[in-house]
């Protein structure tokens, strides 16, 4: 079983539980601006995903056996059920869980996420892909693949956030291991992820999607996957593109407190 790396904030005896995932090359302190907002009305906690930051991982994990050691850790911390907030790898894994898991999850918030790829060829290609990163991150090493991913076109409006911002998220991505991040791709990466877009018209929880309006790939997914979800609702937010909560975290925050509030009247309003 994963021994998951976690922070913690608030009181479990006093409010529902908030478990959040963060995405590739991040940490649980991508978080780490909102906790104590959050904490106020929910016992919140954030993990180190499996190969990120202080949580070890194995070459033989898959995605099913990550949600299979979430369910546990929730065993052992006395949580029969949750809320839920992943972004991008983390909203993969949340929304794995969730449709593995439903009964344990009240209500699911994914921020640029997708349930994988549909045909086993796409499966494939993305394989070999995510294979040819692994083996850059072990032989050019953690710096020079940092430098080489915050360059991607899906960050590229990250480059119009203030120079202490980007030197944050540049020191977290430099924190991690080389061999951690390898691990994940070759693990967890969307080829070896089993696709969950057949699942989605089962899984009745309430979900809010979150999308930036500058990354047109992941709006296109979202529209896609409101309209196969019983129970969903997609926030398009204006100027921001792949890392909404980085990028406008005024307006991501307002969604998920009224998403923790089950009140999203106006929402659009905000953003």
């Amino acid at each position: 079983m994963l021994d998951f790396h976690y922070v913690e904030y608030g009181n479990k005896q006093a409010a529902p539980t908030l478990l959040l995932f963060h995405g590739f090359t991040s940490t649980s302190q991508t978080w780490m601006p909102f906790l104590e907002s959050w904490s106020t009305a929910h016992h919140v906690i954030a993990i180190d995903m499996p190969g990120h930051g202080k949580t070890s991982i194995t070459s033989d994990g898959t995605m099913e056996r990550f949600t299979d050691a979430v369910a546990a850790f929730l065993d052992n911390h006395g949580i029969n059920e949750m809320k839920l907030i992943g972004y991008s790898m983390g909203g993969r894994a949340a929304l794995s869980f969730a449709c593995r898991y439903p009964e344990r999850v009240s209500g699911l918030l994914l921020e640029s996420a997708s349930p994988g790829l549909n045909t086993e060829e796409e499966r494939r290609a993305r394989q070999q892909h995510d294979e040819r990163l692994a083996q850059r991150l072990e032989t050019e090493g953690l710096e020079e693949f940092v430098s080489f991913w915050e360059n991607i076109p899906l960050f590229e409006t990250q480059k119009s956030l203030p120079n202490s911002i980007q030197k944050q998220i540049r020191q977290e991505r430099l924190s991690q291991q080389a061999s951690g991040l390898a691990a994940s791709l070759r693990t967890m990466g969307t080829g070896k992820q089993i696709s969950n877009w057949d699942k989605l018209s089962l899984l009745d929880r309430p979900v809010v999607l979150v999308a930036g309006a500058l990354d047109h790939k992941f709006v296109g997914i979202n529209q896609e996957m409101e309209k196969r979800l019983p129970n969903a609702s997609l926030h398009i937010v204006t100027a921001a593109g792949h890392s909404v909560h980085v990028e406008q975290p005024r307006i991501f925050d307002k969604i998920v407190k009224r998403y923790l509030l089950h009140d999203e009247a106006d929402i659009m309003e905000e953003s």
